[in-house]
């Protein structure tokens, strides 16, 4: 979710129609000399040039960051997201951009293992409107551990991310995974915060945490919220009890969650909600296509 109310409802997921023609199902056999046109790849990749990170990193001020969070008020904090209380969480962080109608938001990320100890994980739509391949967002960042107006792991500027084409054009499959920059003394995001464990093809189920940083009061994005319940299957996706709303999208999913370590295993972010008034959270269920947008982001 955004920071706009129209973000907020539960996408209508659309599903392809099959057209079949009574009594007779025609093949064409294509001659074998005609060669078929390379499937087009189910990844699609935003990079972002040396001076934008620049000035990315640049654009997010204190003064900013206060400010955007004082743009937003989506109403009180909902009786099932309370503030999270255990071990300070390195990993989850505010995610901090302009989206494609210029404006300053936020949504939440986290960072997870992966081979070059740069990958973050969120939602699709915090990248970019789904089915509308030129509208992305810029000025992106992310900031572990955001607790009011502190950036005690620092600032990371995003350097690429990618999301199932699927969602570029249809929609669907709202997940993303971004590559970081290393901070300003060279160290890489993993070394410094650390990294949840990420699963695929994990069965629907399971006591989940949701966390995000909520654009709801009296919070407004400043504190890390979390929602805890039981995952059950619906329509496609995965849902859980949560009145989270505008600003925790991208959130992780955590199952087997500690707040003693801080460590749980992420099978899927915090990606739309039942209505306005929420009180179902939505998430993709994290299989084939979340794991080749992941290695995209891993092996960057």
């Amino acid at each position: 979710m955004s920071e706009t109310s129209t973000s907020l409802i539960r996408r209508l997921r659309g599903r392809a129609m099959g057209l079949a023609v009574a009594g007779t199902v025609l093949v064409l056999a294509a001659p074998a000399s005609v060669t078929a046109a390379a499937a087009p790849d189910p990844v699609s990749v935003l990079s972002y040039t040396a001076k934008e990170r620049k000035a990315a990193l640049s654009y997010w001020t204190a003064a900013r960051i206060k400010a955007v969070g004082k743009s937003v008020d989506l109403g009180p904090t909902g009786p099932k997201a309370k503030l999270y209380k255990g071990v300070a969480l390195k990993t989850v962080g505010r995610l901090f951009f302009v989206n494609a109608n210029g404006a300053d938001t936020w949504c939440t990320a986290t960072a997870v293992k992966s081979a070059n100890r740069s990958a973050v994980m969120t939602a699709a739509h915090c990248v970019r409107r789904g089915s509308s391949p030129g509208n992305t967002n810029t000025e992106m960042v992310f900031v572990p551990g955001y607790h009011k107006g502190k950036r005690p792991y620092g600032t990371f500027a995003v350097r690429s991310a990618a999301t199932p084409r699927t969602w570029v054009y249809d929609s669907t499959d709202d997940l993303s995974a971004l590559v970081v920059d290393a901070d300003k003394n060279g160290r890489k995001l993993t070394d410094v915060v650390g990294g949840q464990a990420i699963a695929f093809n994990r069965p629907v189920g399971g006591t989940i945490s949701a966390l995000g940083y909520s654009a709801t009061r009296p919070q407004l994005g400043e504190e890390l919220l979390r929602c805890v319940g039981t995952a059950k299957k619906a329509d496609g996706t995965q849902a859980i009890p949560c009145d989270m709303t505008g600003g925790s999208s991208g959130g992780p999913w955590l199952a087997g969650f500690s707040t003693t370590t801080g460590k749980g295993t992420l099978i899927s972010v915090n990606a739309s909600l039942d209505s306005l008034t929420p009180t179902k959270m939505y998430g993709e269920i994290f299989g084939a296509t979340a794991k080749k947008v992941y290695d995209r982001a891993q092996k960057a």
